[in-house]
């Protein structure tokens, strides 16, 4: 896996009706829904969204919609895909129509809204919803066989699973585990975000028992070759990095899915809550706003690709002293699985318990092994 230029496109919740005779960006309804034309619909708060991306930045990877296209869009004062949106497309086909070029113009109108319309998901309903999960939303072990016991086979592809705990309460430990032996399994490449420093491609060959020794095989060598290549480190630094790669990823995905290549499974970052703690508080809203975004990226990358996103995140001090996880109330209704972990260090022992999960109870607890 390779991470390519960014390129920012914007992907809001809300879905595109391709009936270009009833244009709307309908708040969640299903595109079978006939609605009126966008441009007459003032009142819509769905769409008083952020400002788009221009029509500029979609140039490289879609050929339609070209200098040429772009300049036709700029008569009509509909520079970024939100002008687009808004405008009349009976109006802006009728003067289509009238160009030489109408042919391609009008292919770059239906080429901007498959654009839209595939970066969008429509209402499912219930049995459309199982049988995705069951066929696209697997567990993928972790390698610590009472971590995976515990959590009915591991962690889930499609959900977002939060690990909650103080220093050294094993949460790293758990992340490089995992990646271990996901990898080791060949289940499918891994992405690590490191913010920390804590990745260590030791612990990993450790974790997977491919470590070197006098022993050391030209076999295992080429095992732990494999295991390592599967495995994609980046250092983060902070807020907006993340999102950056975060995008970049999506976009990447996007392109093996459509090439059928698509193979990652695993999406860790330890520790989230070190690049989202720096920018809450104060009177400005803005880090809150950069929180909310970050955590409904990972539940779309989860959701649409089927990965199994895993963050760390910290604890502070709670009313009486007694710790609560970092980073508010409402980064808390952004993870589907949250586990608290607290550590023995007399018996090496993590005791792991059920904060929130879909289809488990809460306050579940376990007590497990994690080896240092």
């Amino acid at each position: 896996f390779r991470f390519l230029p960014l390129y920012r496109y914007y992907k809001s919740p809300i879905r595109v009706n391709l009936d270009i005779n009833a244009i709307h960006t309908n708040c969640h309804l299903t595109s079978r829904i006939k609605l009126k034309p966008h441009s007459k619909l003032k009142s819509c708060r769905a769409c008083s969204v952020r400002e788009m991306a221009p029509l500029k930045s979609l140039e490289r990877e879609y050929p339609l919609i070209d200098s040429n296209f772009q300049n036709f869009c700029a008569s009509h004062a509909i520079f970024t895909v939100q002008d687009f949106l808004l405008h009349d497309l009976y109006v802006l086909a009728a003067y289509a129509e009238q160009l030489s070029n109408s042919k391609r113009l009008k292919q770059g109108i239906t080429q901007l809204l498959s654009i839209i319309d595939h970066q969008h998901q429509p209402w499912l309903n219930g049995m459309e919803l199982l049988e995705d999960a069951q066929r696209n939303k697997h567990a993928l072990p972790t390698g610590n066989e009472g971590f995976d016991l515990f959590l009915q086979g591991g962690l889930r592809e499609g959900q977002l699973t939060e690990l909650v705990g103080p220093s050294s309460s094993g949460k790293t430990q758990i992340c490089l585990q995992a990646a271990s032996n996901v990898a080791k399994m060949r289940i499918g490449y891994v992405l690590y975000l490191d913010t920390g420093n804590s990745f260590s491609s030791l612990r990993i060959a450790q974790l997977a028992g491919l470590n070197s020794g006098p022993a050391f095989s030209q076999a295992k060598h080429e095992v732990l070759q494999k295991v390592m290549s599967s495995i994609f480190c980046h250092s983060v630094y902070d807020i907006f990095m993340m999102l950056d790669l975060l995008h970049q990823l999506d976009f990447n995905l996007r392109s093996k899915i459509d090439k059928g290549e698509c193979q990652v499974r695993l999406l860790i970052i330890d520790s989230i809550s070190s690049v989202i703690a720096p920018i809450l508080g104060g009177s400005s809203s803005q880090g809150h706003a950069l929180m909310v975004s970050a955590g409904f990226l990972l539940k779309k990358l989860a959701h649409e690709h089927n990965l199994a996103v895993l963050v760390t995140n910290h604890t502070v001090g709670g009313e009486g002293g007694i710790s609560k996880p970092a980073l508010g109330e409402s980064w808390k209704s952004i993870p589907h699985v949250r586990l608290l972990l607290s550590r023995d260090h007399r018996s090496n022992a993590c005791n792991v318990s059920i904060l929130k999960h879909p289809s488990m109870v809460s306050a579940t607890a376990a007590r497990l092994l994690i080896y240092d």
